[in-house]
């Protein structure tokens, strides 16, 4: 029951998040516009991570330990941080590839007509290969960030959060002009079912293997810094 609980939870924060994270652009055109501060270059880049912190603060008080980024999930069982197996990881990633296709979905379908030009998912901007190893190089490091943020990091819930914030949007500016980007193959499962490419070749080598091999390989690396503690053995009481 816990695993199905931890599956719906995740369910239901990718499903969320999809739907909020695809209006961060029209969120901040929204707010730029109501505070006067066209012109201002700062303003988006300050304005959306604003948005990334208050967002990741509420569903953290709202799903919990759920998840919406199945690498997260697994680079974090790689790294030695209890909590996951691979039989929970297993049930967990399609339950986020459900919720992300349902996001996208719901999203398009409700939007105002005078709006949906303004929302998108990732999408690949050069060649395969190129966007593949930008995916994985991205992945690594977004998720090396996170692991440092979030088990080596600042104690309070709110700095972590804020730091992850700015992470993302550093690799999200840094990845734009490639991938999208991603670093999560569940959101881009969502988008690319939403466009009928979540069967092709290029979708699966560039968002799923790509993103993979950057969050584990990120894991590895922080795990051979910061080796995880070795479980205390009972001393055998003798006879």
């Amino acid at each position: 029951m816990g695993v199905v609980k931890s599956a719906i939870g995740d369910m239901l924060m990718t499903f969320s998040w999809v739907v909020l994270s695809a209006t961060f652009g029209l969120q901040t055109t929204e707010i730029i516009s109501a505070a006067g501060f066209q012109g201002i270059a700062w303003a988006p880049l300050v304005i959306t991570t604003f948005l990334i912190f208050v967002y990741v603060s509420i569903f953290t008080v709202v799903f919990g330990s759920a998840s919406f980024n199945p690498t997260g999930n697994a680079a974090f069982y790689a790294a030695g941080v209890p909590g996951d197996t691979l039989f929970t990881l297993a049930i967990r990633l399609p339950a986020q590839a459900a919720g992300a296709a349902g996001g996208a979905l719901a999203i398009m379908e409700f939007i105002p007509e005078k709006y949906k030009h303004m929302i998108s998912g990732p999408s690949l901007q050069v060649d395969v290969h190129t966007g593949a190893i930008a995916e994985t190089i991205l992945s690594f490091g977004i998720t090396f960030a996170a692991l440092l943020i979030i088990i080596r990091g600042p104690r309070r819930l709110l700095a972590k959060t804020f730091l992850l914030a700015l992470a993302t949007i550093c690799f999200v500016v840094a990845g734009s002009k490639y991938t999208g980007p991603a670093m999560n193959p569940a959101i881009a499962f969502g988008w690319a079912y939403m466009y009928s490419s979540h069967n092709t070749w290029d979708h699966f080598y560039v968002y799923w293997i790509s993103s993979f091999v950057g969050a584990l390989s990120a894991a590895l690396v922080f795990r051979t810094i910061f080796p995880p503690p070795k479980p205390q053995q009972k001393k055998q009481k003798k006879a």
